[in-house]
């Protein structure tokens, strides 16, 4: 039996909210799970640009907070 990893795509909609989308790896297969909504997929290919599309289309989080501008206090920058 194949051993199960997670990772996660988080995103900060315009309200500075954070939003999380688990990506969870059993084989070939991945499930998406929105902490948000509760949201669920499975996918085989590119479960995070999936993950990333449901936070922009259901929850207009778009900022990556890993994208790093220089902004160190957090969603909305300065």
């Amino acid at each position: 039996m194949p051993s199960m990893t997670t990772s996660k795509v988080s995103r900060w909609d315009q309200h500075g909210r954070e939003h999380v989308v688990h990506v969870q790896k059993s084989g070939m297969q991945r499930a998406l799970t929105c902490d948000t909504c509760g949201w669920r997929k499975a996918t085989q290919f590119l479960p995070w640009l999936k993950a990333e599309e449901h936070l922009a289309d259901a929850h207009q989080a778009t900022v990556d907070p890993g994208a790093g501008t220089g902004a160190a206090s957090g969603p909305g920058g300065r």
